[in-house]
């Protein structure tokens, strides 16, 4: 199991819309998210900047499965529009690269 940290950042005013939308995600994409590997997806909020950690079996699979993925595609017209950047889920990402963990160095 994969923990990835990821950061996006909202357009100025769209605080609202954006967890309106996150109020209840569409279930059609929580089962595509869960076929994809995602086992839990938790956003946090400071200010503009949203801090993503997604708990997935294999991140870059699970990327490659959504980018074409007609309801991951309709989930995201909703979206990208509250975002600085779109994310068409195409390339390598890996998310933000952890540095340290307590319980890696007393382990």
């Amino acid at each position: 199991m994969q923990r990835i940290l990821s950061r996006t950042r909202l357009r100025a005013g769209r605080e609202g819309a954006y967890e309106r939308a996150h109020a209840a995600i569409p279930p059609e994409l929580v089962v595509r998210l869960r076929g994809a590997g995602v086992t839990n997806w938790s956003i946090w909020r400071d200010g503009q900047d949203l801090i993503h950690l997604i708990e997935v079996t294999d991140y870059r699979a699970m990327r490659r499965s959504l980018a074409d993925d007609p309801v991951n595609a309709a989930w995201q017209e909703v979206i990208n529009p509250l975002l600085e950047a779109d994310d068409d889920y195409s390339g390598n990402d890996d998310g933000v690269p952890l540095v340290w963990t307590l319980s890696e160095q007393t382990s």
